[in-house]
């Protein structure tokens, strides 16, 4: 490990504009377990049943049961040292954006400022009626009995900022990305195993420009065979170590 973690930080460093991708590794630490894996909250819910446009019209109250469990799971979170190097990686400079899957919050918590949501998170509410935005801290007041929860204009159902199942990416976020494909010449991917389109096509879109693509991760991965370095190990052990090593031998900044 040690070997590949010097490796990619002089590429890093050599880099002009790094970005790094996230998804749910990043945050297993946190106390976040992947939805799909097992325990995940996929294992005991049917996403087509909770986590879809069609089922807030159809069954809110067990969509909304759905959701008391995931804000529960995610209000406990407290940023990684993963999410931390990357917050310091970008404050330094050396990092241009984190672009993440993830809907915990937890890069914004940790410090990091340029944050693309590709599935949008859970610090947000708004009614999927009218689109009138709601005062999160309600909702981590709700209580089974509490639910579902309405909006105050229209009696529609109030959700979450995230990204269900059938729903497009928000623009804004594919834009962005886009963009940042198109500028990086060095991209971290940490944590995700590369089956959730369109963030899985990031990474080949760099290296086809002939940019470097860096892989944390302990296990398989849609990306292993591609990844011009991987780093098998847990994101909030290899992350810190990659950050010392870049922020060591600090260069001129990153996509500044």
């Amino acid at each position: 490990m040690e070997q590949s973690i010097a490796r990619a930080a002089a590429l890093w460093r050599s880099s002009t504009t790094a970005v790094a991708v996230t998804g749910a590794g990043v945050s297993v630490a946190a106390g976040i377990p992947d939805f799909r894996s097992p325990g995940g909250l996929w294992t005991r819910y049917d996403p087509m049943r909770v986590a879809t446009a069609e089922a807030i019209g159809r069954h809110p109250e067990e969509v909304w049961a759905f959701l008391l469990e995931a804000r529960d799971v995610v209000g406990r979170a407290r940023p990684t040292p993963a999410h931390h190097a990357l917050a310091r990686l970008e404050a330094a400079g050396r990092l241009a954006a984190v672009i993440t899957q993830n809907i915990d919050n937890l890069h914004q918590a940790a410090g990091s400022q340029n944050v693309i949501e590709y599935h949008g998170g859970m610090g947000r509410y708004h009614c999927h009626r009218c689109r009138a935005a709601h005062d999160p801290d309600k909702a981590r007041n709700l209580g089974p009995g509490d639910i579902p929860w309405l909006c105050r204009e229209c009696g529609g159902v109030v959700r979450p900022d995230i990204v269900f199942f059938g729903e497009p990416i928000p623009l804004d976020a594919l834009q962005k990305s886009g963009q940042l494909a198109l500028a990086a010449d060095f991209l971290l991917v940490v944590g995700t195993s590369g089956e959730v389109a369109p963030a899985n096509t990031l990474p080949f879109k760099v290296q086809a420009r002939g940019g470097i693509v860096v892989e944390i991760n302990p296990g398989e991965s849609a990306y292993q065979a591609m990844a011009d370095i991987r780093i098998e190990a847990p994101a909030e052990v290899a992350l810190p170590l990659l950050e010392k090593r870049v922020l060591d031998g600090a260069m001129a900044p990153c996509g500044r």
